[in-house]
């Protein structure tokens, strides 16, 4: 299961709340005719969420009414992720950047950016290296920008927002080992897996099923079987995960990898598929952009 898109979506609900108890503290009695408008095209986008088309048709009134409105790169970045949710990587690009472009250390958007280039980028595309090679610097970037990054309201805990630089910072390096997987550099990409588990505030069981895939494709095919034996005797982690993990775990014994578990653990039947698991808690919203 993709964690961009489920961290995402939670934080583009953080990000709404943010924006509606903003422009629900502007005094209704002394603010003119356009803040009020604005701040009903605000509360629209809010009502948008959980349908793409209409976060997408709330994002664009937004930002056609209220060209300048300080809430752009937000609702630009909403609508990025709209896109992503109806599955048009081309589109979602678009409007990642053009969240860059209004706010530069938006690192939610240059994390996006990092993961959708080295998810569509594939071996034999003619300019492979010139997009992975974007994919890299928005993952290095969102690194640094996390790094330094304050925390973006007085109210967040301070154990919350070093948790969740953690998690963005391990989903960085996720993205770097995607990108190394495209380019067969399979030590590079154990490596950025397994800097993004070890280093996630939260587990994330997709970062080992990745670290096991890459060794399994680098002939490492006992220690990929380990990891995947890791992954399988957790019983939280989610079924399309566990069946991930024992496929590769197939591969790497048809490929001449040790087969150590007892035949009675083979047999034994998986967990009862039950709803995806919770994601990690999404990070506030980036600070605003001051104009």
């Amino acid at each position: 299961m993709k964690r961009m898109i489920l961290t995402g979506a939670l934080a583009l609900v953080a990000g709404v709340s943010t924006l509606m108890a903003q422009a629900k503290a502007q005094p209704k009695a002394s603010a003119p005719p356009v803040a009020n408008a604005e701040q009903a095209a605000v509360q629209a986008l809010g009502a948008a969420q959980g349908n793409p088309d209409a976060v997408i048709k709330a994002a664009e009134d937004l930002l056609t009414n209220f060209a300048d409105t300080k809430f752009k790169d937000i609702a630009l970045f909403m609508e990025a992720g709209a896109y992503e949710q109806k599955r048009d990587p081309e589109k979602a690009q678009v409007f990642a950047e053009r969240t860059i472009e209004a706010n530069p250390k938006n690192f939610q958007a240059t994390l996006m950016l990092a993961e959708l280039l080295a998810q569509n980028t594939r071996e034999n595309d003619l300019d492979k290296e010139e997009k992975l090679g974007k994919s890299e610097k928005y993952a290095n970037e969102t690194i640094q920008l996390v790094k330094n990054a304050p925390k973006p309201r007085p109210d967040i805990a301070d154990q919350q927002w070093e948790d969740a630089k953690k998690d963005l910072t391990a989903e960085s390096h996720n993205a770097l080992g995607l990108a190394a997987l495209v380019r067969k550099k399979y030590d590079v990409a154990f490596t950025e897996f397994k800097t993004a588990a070890d280093g996630a505030a939260h587990p994330e069981p997709a970062y080992q099923v990745r670290e096991a895939s890459a060794l399994n494709s680098g002939g490492k095919y006992d220690d990929a079987i380990a990891i995947c034996d890791k992954v399988m005797a957790d019983q939280s982690v989610h079924p399309q995960i566990r069946q991930v993990a024992q496929a590769i775990r197939a591969t790497a014994i048809k490929s001449g990898g040790k087969n150590t578990t007892p035949p009675a653990a083979q047999a034994a039947p998986a967990a009862p598929a039950a709803p995806a698991p919770p994601a990690a808690p999404a990070p506030p919203p980036p600070a605003e952009k001051k104009q």
